[in-house]
Order: C-alpha cells, then sequence, then structure tokens
C-alpha cells in the first residue's frame, strides 16, 4: 500500500508492516453517498488495511471508516482511499490523516497481537 513508485495496472505484492486481523467492527461509507457498508473484518497494518467486500470501489475512491480494535477497545475514526481493488474479494486502502493517537492505538494493537499469537493460550481469546 504505500509502494508510490508503482507502476500503472500493475499490483505490488509487498508489505509495508506486520498485520493483524484485530477489529470488532468496522463500518465504511463512500464520501458522497449516505450508504453504509457492512462488511467481513479486515486485516489491519499502522498505515491501512484489507478489507473483505464483494462491493467494489474504483482505485483512488475516498471512504470514511471506523472501527473498534479487539484489544484495546480504541474506538478509530478515518478518512482512506483506495489503492486497490479485487473484484469479488476486497479493497486494500490507505489511512488519510490518521491521527497520532490512532496511530498508536493501532500499533498497540498489533504488537498486543502478535503477542496473542505467539502464546497459544492466549490466542485462544481472539477467536
Amino acid at each position: 500500500m504505500n509502494n508510490n513508485r508503482r507502476v500503472p495496472g500493475k499490483q505490488s505484492t509487498a508489505r509495508s508492516g506486520p498485520r493483524v486481523y484485530s477489529l470488532r467492527e468496522i463500518t465504511i461509507s463512500y464520501e458522497g453517498q449516505n450508504a453504509q457498508i457492512v462488511v467481513k473484518p479486515p486485516n489491519l497494518s499502522a498505515r491501512g488495511m484489507f478489507i473483505n467486500t464483494s462491493q467494489t470501489f474504483p482505485e483512488g475512491a475516498i471512504l470514511n471508516l471506523r472501527f473498534t480494535l479487539v484489544l484495546t477497545g480504541a474506538e478509530v475514526r478515518t478518512r482512506c482511499e483506495v489503492r486497490y481493488s479485487q473484484a469479488g474479494v476486497g479493497i486494500g486502502v490507505e489511512f488519510i490523516g490518521l491521527p497520532a493517537l490512532a496511530t498508536k492505538s493501532i500499533e498497540r494493537e498489533i504488537a498486543l497481537g502478535a503477542g496473542f499469537r505467539n502464546h497459544p493460550r492466549l490466542r485462544k481469546r481472539l477467536k
């Protein structure tokens, strides 16, 4: 998602950092429309997320996100830009103007999630 040197039409498979599947709920709304979209929990990084949805959005579309992190309980509200779209699968988005406190909450969630993954008894709590 952070690959600013992308070749048009070619998607990068490189990941910019660790990711977790650690959201309790997520709400998406397409800017300029008032419909809310229900989606499956995405994977999350400090810069963005992949959202599993059959809804299609063009690359460059701006979305409003609201989600709650599972481990910390922090609620995050932000805008994001669709960076790539896989029809019928989902969209990769990059956060836009994510507040510093939200970034720290996400980074903490990722660190805690990594700790849970490394401890089999604790990992059961995520399921």
